[in-house]
């Protein structure tokens, strides 16, 4: 569904993507990790036509992103990382919009609307005006607004970033609906147990390259399963180890403070590129 050869993009002499080569199938949720400046709003704004690209091909569903850019663009939806509804319109208007600029027609508007603000729980809000509504909401009215017009594939940039951890596992429960219901979806997010739950596929992305590419559980079973983290005169170590009772045994021989926990995909992360997620 997704297809990227040797993607590049500079700003200036600064390159924010260096050669990505990557395939996204029909149906998958696949994830990009990284710290900030790592390229991932980059690649993601490329894929959606926001950003001209600059070396190498994309495809989507299909359609080349330069040479047949319209059929391309109708193939997704996007949801940013910014709320960028429009204030003074009520939930059902923003939504009625969206239509409008995708040319469907009134009663194939309108039955999409009802159907989305039922699937996003959101029909007791229809018409409220955006401005009235919690940032949760506002997040389900973006999903809402970015499968208006169908499409095959949903990017989702930072899509619960500022949410607390309630409305965050919520937002999940939809994402995984909505790939459930068919959808290929391109997720980027800074927080690391979104793309532990969410993904099938993960990519790690440092500096405008892809580091590593694998599922989650490969990814963390490359280091072990659980972790020790020991505090040390130089600060705190993380030792890996491949089941609890060998972790066990290490730390019943130490007299500084340790915690021991399951290996998570940060640690992988942190493995290949010596930098946290968040940053």
């Amino acid at each position: 569904m997704i297809h990227i050869n040797q993607l590049q993009k500079f700003y200036g002499k600064v390159k924010a993507v260096d050669g990505i080569d990557l395939s996204v199938d029909a149906g998958e949720l696949f994830a990009f990790l990284g710290p900030n400046g790592a390229g991932k709003t980059t690649t993601i704004r490329i894929l959606t036509g926001l950003t001209r690209i600059g070396c190498g091909r994309v495809t989507l569903g299909g359609h080349d992103i330069v040479t047949d850019a319209q059929a391309a663009k109708r193939q997704c939806g996007l949801v940013t990382q910014h709320i960028n509804l429009d204030s003074e319109l009520s939930v059902r208007e923003n939504l009625d919009l969206h239509g409008r600029l995708f040319a469907m027609d009134a009663r194939r508007r309108r039955q999409k609307i009802e159907e989305l603000l039922s699937y996003v729980e959101l029909l007791d809000r229809a018409d409220s005006l955006v401005k009235q509504l919690s940032g949760g909401l506002k997040r389900r009215l973006m999903i809402a607004r970015a499968l208006m017009h169908e499409p095959k594939i949903l990017f989702l940039d930072e899509p619960t970033v500022g949410l607390d951890p309630g409305i965050r596992r919520r937002i999940w429960a939809l994402i995984k609906r909505v790939q459930q219901d068919g959808a290929t979806i391109f997720l980027t997010t800074h927080y690391i147990e979104e793309a532990e739950f969410l993904a099938g596929r993960v990519a790690f992305l440092d500096q405008g390259r892809i580091v590593a590419l694998d599922n989650p559980q490969h990814l963390m079973a490359r280091l072990g399963h659980w972790a020790v983290d020991q505090m040390n005169g130089e600060g705190m170590q993380t030792l890996y180890f491949a089941d609890r009772d060998q972790a066990a045994a290490f730390t019943a021989a130490q007299d500084c403070g340790f915690t021991l926990r399951r290996v998570n995909l940060e640690d992988a992360f942190l493995s290949l590129t010596g930098k946290k997620v968040v940053s």
